[in-house]
């Protein structure tokens, strides 16, 4: 039996992605820190979609918590056929201000783990000849943004590592695609300790950037940005000098 696992899937993007997957009649494998949250998901899933939908409760910013991840799959014969790697926080303010204990979970989330489930994974699709990844950046990866200078950056290894993978696995039968939602209704922003009314444009629902990241997957995209604002904004920086990019980042991001 295939499973789609999903890394933070107790809200936000992850929720959704859980929601619309198991619509499809997909089973589930769920993977956060709410255990709660997780099985009161998993348990409306089970009774309106009629899918299977296991939990697993991990801090994903924890060391070693990828190879348990991979573990518990493996102890429980759940064959993943799709990773989708949504786990990840971001900080804003000054870079000196933020703790570097939080930066360093931040980085060990947003990358490390990702890159782990991915390598831990990625064989067994290989050798299935079928599956595959999608990876949540954010259109942040695209450019420096000060007061967010080391969440922007975990994205940027995101997308480039996803592009990087896509391209290695060409005629494999495994896809890898980034997904790159801009501000999204989520609690991202609480998090991140960011107004959302700073923002330039309005924020996406979960659910549009859902159904973008299915669509683009299927088309076999290396990348999609979520958002036709997003795109515009992302198509025109291009033609900018990256200072003058960075200067208009940070001052949306400036507290």
């Amino acid at each position: 039996m295939a499973y789609i696992l999903i890394t933070g899937a107790s809200s936000g993007i992850g929720e959704v992605f859980a929601k619309e997957y198991a619509r499809r009649g997909n089973d589930l494998v769920l993977v956060a820190r709410s255990e709660s949250k997780l099985q009161e998901i998993a348990a409306a899933l089970s009774s309106e979609r009629k899918v299977t939908v296991k939990v697993f409760s991990q801090d994903l910013s924890e060391q070693g918590s990828a190879e348990r991840v991979f573990d518990y799959c493996r102890a429980n014969n759940l064959q993943v056929e799709l990773l989708i790697n949504n786990a990840g926080f971001g900080l804003t303010g000054e870079f000196v201000d933020q703790p570097v204990d939080r930066l360093e979970q931040m980085i060990l989330l947003n990358i490390n783990t990702m890159m782990k489930l991915t390598h831990l994974f990625l064989p067994q699709m290989l050798a299935r000849k079928t599956g595959g990844v999608i990876n949540v950046a954010s259109t942040a990866a695209f450019q420096p943004v000060p007061y967010m200078s080391v969440y922007a950056a975990t994205k940027a290894f995101v997308l480039n590592f996803s592009e990087g993978l896509h391209e290695e696995l060409q005629g494999s039968g495994v896809k890898v695609m980034a997904l790159c939602p801009g501000g999204t209704e989520t609690q991202f922003f609480e998090v991140a300790n960011y107004s959302r009314s700073k923002l330039m444009i309005p924020l996406e629902k979960p659910e549009e950037v859902v159904k973008v990241a299915i669509e683009g997957f299927r088309s076999g995209n290396s990348f999609i940005i979520s958002g036709f604002a997003n795109k515009v904004l992302n198509f025109f920086e291009r033609f900018l000098p990256r200072e003058l990019v960075a200067k208009i980042a940070g001052s949306l991001f400036r507290q």
